[in-house]
């Protein structure tokens, strides 16, 4: 889970804007912070949170440099925000004109995203995932990975890689 102390660090503290949140999807006592670089070009974070719990619903940066964007939204949450965005006729998914963002489930991957872009770095634009196995799937996995000479690593990419190419085959059969 993403906290404000996340934010506030990865941000060295600098916060730009601040506004009440004006949707009622996350409740009462809603604010949002921004920090913004003040380079049309640069990058802007945001954290969207509760100022009595100080529950975190959302955090995102957006990397107007490569026109890209990143969020992590608390999982209680994401059902309510795409109903809200739903019956105000909006895109959930959209950062800024024909950028939506990219929905992260992994607090960390977003923190190291954010860093990276902060600092004007190259950043990895994959999407981490967690994955849990039982200790018997785990050493079965492990002993097929050996096998192929590859990383356990490796191996989860390669089959995650596959599957999604079996997905798109069977998206484009229907």
């Amino acid at each position: 889970m993403i906290t404000l102390r996340d934010f506030m660090e990865v941000t060295d503290y600098k916060i730009t804007e601040g506004s009440d949140f004006l949707w009622d999807c996350y409740g009462p006592n809603v604010h949002r912070l921004d920090s913004w670089n003040q380079d049309q070009d640069g990058h802007t974070v945001n954290i969207v949170f509760d100022t009595t719990t100080q529950e975190v619903y959302e955090m995102g940066v957006c990397d107007y440099s490569n026109n890209r964007a990143y969020r992590w939204m608390n999982p209680a949450y994401i059902e309510a925000y795409q109903d809200e965005a739903k019956s105000k006729g909006v895109n959930p998914d959209m950062a800024w004109d024909e950028v939506d963002f990219v929905n992260l489930d992994v607090a960390e991957d977003l923190l190291e995203k954010t860093r990276a872009i902060i600092a004007g770095e190259e950043y990895d634009t994959r999407v981490c995932i967690q994955i849990t196995f039982s200790d018997e799937e785990l050493l079965t996995y492990m002993k097929l990975a050996h096998e192929l000479d590859i990383t356990f690593n490796e191996f989860v990419i390669k089959a995650l890689q596959e599957m999604m190419d079996k997905h798109e085959d069977w998206d484009e059969e229907s």
